[in-house]
């Protein structure tokens, strides 16, 4: 890259940017010397189970809103358009679902830990595994992250080790706060040099980036109505419903009623994340459509082009710059700190304490802390050789290092579909059907994964490399499977050939990843018991079960539905 084009920081952003990690440590070190001073698991695990909805519900979106959306949306909307803003329909049924089916029972029962539920419903194999398997989704959508903050590891080590889950919960509500006023002023910067808000509208709409409701049901098109807002819902599930980083906010609240609260509470919140990113992708769009600066990136990638308009755009702003990366940087200390804190809550609860049973107190959460040191430092030292020592904050580091090439949104929603959806089936197994057992249980997770990773792996296989992305003229045609062309008559009668066969089992889109792999846990798992023996009503504990069949099949006589063992078992107070 020329020189010339390297956009670097003043001392205003480096203040503003050292401001954000100086807050972040100032609340770790004040919830480690104040209240109980992390003295035991429960404070320093679960925040002592005393957290109010509104901390609770703006961590829940810090984790949600990683550095990948704030990069990626952008990038998606710059180069496809407005579909993907559909997502949002998701949002309803995906928080309303975990408000008031996973919640309530992983409330009721006490837990620390998600997979506490699968020991209690199954047994401790299935448990072990649903932990293993968390393990490695965290690993595959965390390691990448990692290396973009080395930078800040220690502010990160700091509060999360010193802290506990109540530091974390309160960093993450400072963080997202940076986060929306990072985005906020991109676009009004970004709207005054490009024309105008009636300017920005006139260039999306001629340049075919507003789209329509598109109600195709091919569900190997990449993203339509059915893929982003049915298939969405799995995949908000996956995250919000019994994943343990969101799981263990919902157990830190005070009451149930406050954990339900919260869940309520980041709808509105993830609609103006959503319609923030996605407005910052329609200014991008027209700021630059049909001008060529990959000779000023050196490459040309959708997300580089994103660091490019922000960099560009506040260039001249002294303080924005650093605002804007300070922005990017709480979503992936927020994504961290959740995943550190969750890798070890697992790790002790799940791991260590069932064969330790008789460990003090003291020690125990003494090893927590530990655990939660050795989390952040192995995966911040494992891309620190990589990364090399940058001293100056330029759009080279940022384009050059992992940054721009891990931003990848698809990849990421993924790799969440890929083994999120095979753990959601696992809970929705045991949680909605009484007669599955521990066989079909591993059973399913285990064809489960496999079948995902088939799919997964093969739709890079059959992949073929692409030409080059066609620049984003402000006159451009999208096409049935959400690529784009360049305006002409000539390629109006575009006829796209369709995947056959195998292939066409490979191009399944994405976003329906986690409802694939959901489905395929509960069949197999379902068959696999009915083959080993079903479980007996009796046999089931207490509590475990949600009872969606006697809701689904209200409308039958109560032996029918005893039959079916669609009743609460043992008596249970319906939920």
């Amino acid at each position: 890259m020329d020189p010339s084009n390297q956009k670097h920081f003043t001392v205003l952003d480096y203040v503003v940017f050292a401001f954000l990690l100086a807050v972040s440590i100032g609340i770790g070190l004040y919830n480690a010397l104040s209240g109980g001073r992390q003295r035991t698991t429960q404070e320093f695990l679960m925040a002592d189970r005393r957290m109010h909805c509104v901390p609770v519900s703006l961590s829940l979106i810090a984790s949600f809103q990683s550095a990948v959306a704030i990069i990626g949306v952008p990038a998606e909307i710059y180069t496809h358009g407005t579909q993907y803003w559909f997502i949002g329909c998701a949002y309803i049924l995906g928080l309303l679902i975990p408000a008031h089916v996973f919640i309530p029972v992983f409330y009721r029962m006490r837990l620390s830990s998600a997979y506490q539920y699968l020991e209690l419903r199954f047994s401790k194999t299935v448990r072990i595994c649903g932990t293993l398997t968390f393990i490695f989704q965290m690993v595959m959508t965390g390691f990448e992250l990692w290396g973009t903050v080395l930078a800040t590891g220690l502010v990160c080590t700091l509060y999360t080790t010193l802290g506990g889950l109540k530091a974390v919960i309160w960093t993450d509500v400072f963080q997202t706060v940076v986060m929306f006023a990072g985005q906020l002023a991109v676009i009004v910067v970004g709207v005054q040099q490009a024309g105008g808000v009636s300017e920005v509208w006139r260039k999306a709409w001629e340049g075919n980036r507003i789209s329509g409701l598109d109600l195709n049901p091919d569900p190997t098109v990449r993203h339509t109505f059915w893929t982003l807002g049915v298939g969405g819902v799995f995949l908000m599930l996956s995250l919000y419903g019994v994943n343990q980083a969101q799981v263990q906010r919902y157990l830190s609240s005070r009451t149930e009623k406050e954990a339900v609260r919260s869940c309520y509470m980041v709808f509105p919140s993830l609609q103006l994340a959503l319609a923030l990113s996605c407005v910052m992708g329609l200014v991008m769009f027209a700021r630059y459509c049909g001008e060529d600066h990959s000779d000023k990136l050196g490459t040309y990638t959708r997300d580089a082009m994103v660091i490019y308009f922000v960099m560009d755009m506040l260039q001249g702003l002294p303080g924005l710059p650093g605002l804007f990366v300070a922005c990017l940087f709480s979503a992936a200390l927020s994504t961290i700190s959740s995943a550190f804190n969750s890798l070890a809550t697992v790790t002790m609860e799940d791991l260590i304490k069932p064969h330790f049973p008789l460990m003090s107190e003291a020690r125990a959460t003494l090893l927590s802390k530990a655990l939660g040191f050795c989390v952040v430092r192995a995966g911040l030292s494992c891309h620190g050789k990589v990364m090399g020592c940058r001293r100056r904050w330029s759009l080279t580091f940022l384009t050059e290092s992992a940054l721009t090439r891990l931003f990848e949104l698809q990849v990421v929603l993924a790799i969440f579909g890929m083994v999120g959806g095979p753990v959601l089936g696992l809970f929705c197994l045991g949680m909605f059907f009484p007669w599955a057992n521990s066989t079909g249980a591993v059973g399913g997770l285990v064809v489960g994964l496999s079948v995902s990773f088939w799919v997964g792996i093969g739709s890079i296989v059959t992949r073929w490399p692409g030409p080059r992305p066609h620049l984003p003229n402000c006159g451009v045609i999208l096409l049935p499977d959400n690529t784009t062309t360049a305006a002409n008559p000539a390629l109006s009668n575009v006829t796209l050939s369709q995947p056959t066969g195998l292939q066409r089992f490979y191009s399944l889109s994405y976003m329906w990843y986690s409802a694939f792999n959901c489905f395929t846990v509960i069949l197999i798992g379902l068959i696999i018991s009915f083959l080993t023996g079903p479980m007996k009503e009796e046999d089931v504990t207490p509590g475990t079960i949600y009872p969606l069949l006697r809701k689904l099949l209200f409308f039958l006589p109560d032996h029918l539905k005893k039959k079916l063992c669609c009743v609460t078992p043992l008596g249970q107070t319906v939920l």
